[in-house]
């Protein structure tokens, strides 16, 4: 779910060249959810090659990352670990969710309502295990390194953006704010028209970046009160929030008292909720560093290996988005060496 914080945000548009040469750390199942989402057939179904393998999770990390890598973006991605005890009620949730939105689209299928049967689709996808291992596989090969985080992703992402091993966060998610990360990117490699969910409407998209520091100055908090506000509004942590309150009271709220334990008013409900253990979910996270972190370059013959034998992706698709790839890396290696 995320926490809505878009209320408290003013983004930047950005062009992707602006990140060139920069490390972006991505939150990897914030990513792969998105593709999953979002690469499927004509009726919603997801892609899958010859052997029922399902590969959309494959076909957009590797070609979005390729274009990136093109852009000479230095991208690690962020694998959540165990999740939190606190967050079983939003996990549980979300496998409602999915069961629901399954069963829509069975029957959306079954009488016809194609279009029905696309929305629907998106809400049903499922990360599994062997998902997760063969994106980590295809980074591998990509030259793309990745961490395995002890809990939250988004946690680890944030912590290498305060400590400058990484430039900005990448997610859709605004919950790296709250983890304290300098800068978010959303909309990473994303342009163009978007269709608004549920309605026959398009809307332009563009890669935007939120800045930490900018969004403290916007909201006149401190970042123990944004977390404060977040807690009011509802985190993974404590879905819903607290009962009637959206994003404008609860800022108005705490700019008002400080903190959650001054407001009379919800005195009642805060009594149920375990606001200081998620406040230090936020404010002191289990993360991982990125001491073994290393960028190598792409294994072009294992490339085509994995992804069009084993995978039986198009072999002239593949060939030719590694021979950009390939002229990228050398143009630019050419361009350092004529510095020396």
């Amino acid at each position: 779910m995320g926490i809505d914080l878009k209320p408290f945000v003013v983004p930047s548009p950005i062009v992707i060249s602006e990140l060139a040469d920069k490390v972006i750390a991505v939150d990897a199942h914030n990513a792969i959810y998105q593709f999953l989402a979002t690469i499927r057939g004509p009726t919603g179904e997801l892609l899958m090659n010859n052997k029922g393998d399902v590969t959309s999770h494959l076909s957009g990390l590797f070609y979005r990352n390729t274009n990136l890598l093109i852009d000479n973006l230095k991208l690690i991605y962020i694998f959540d670990g165990k999740p939190s005890l606190l967050k079983s009620k939003e996990i549980e949730r979300r496998r409602k969710a999915k069961e629901e939105a399954s069963q829509k689209y069975q029957e959306a299928m079954i009488e016809g309502r194609i279009e029905d049967a696309r929305k629907y689709s998106q809400g049903t996808s499922v990360l599994t295990d062997k998902m997760i291992e063969e994106s980590k596989e295809i980074l591998n090969l990509l030259g793309v390194p990745y961490i395995q985080a002890p809990s939250e992703g988004e946690a680890t992402a944030a912590d290498l953006t305060k400590s400058n091993f990484a430039y900005s966060c990448a997610s859709q998610d605004y919950d790296s704010i709250l983890f304290g990360a300098k800068r978010l990117t959303r909309n990473l490699a994303i342009s163009g028209k978007r269709k608004v969910p549920n309605r026959n409407v398009y809307v332009e998209v563009e890669t935007e970046m939120i800045e930490h520091q900018q969004v403290l100055d916007q909201t006149k908090l401190t970042q123990e009160q944004l977390i404060d506000a977040g807690i009011l509004i509802g985190t993974d942590f404590n879905p819903g929030g607290v009962p009637g309150i959206g994003p404008k009271t609860a800022l108005k709220l705490i700019r008002e008292y400080g903190k959650l334990e001054k407001i009379e008013k919800i005195k009642d409900t805060l009594a149920s909720i375990p606001y200081q253990e998620i406040r230090d979910i936020f404010l002191k996270p289990e993360v991982s560093n990125a001491e073994n972190v290393e960028f190598s370059e792409p294994r072009y013959d294992d490339i085509v290996n994995f992804l069009c034998i084993e995978k039986n992706f198009s072999r002239d698709r593949v060939n030719g988005t590694l021979e950009k790839l390939k002229k990228s890396i050398a143009q630019r290696t050419q361009s350092l060496e004529k510095w020396f």
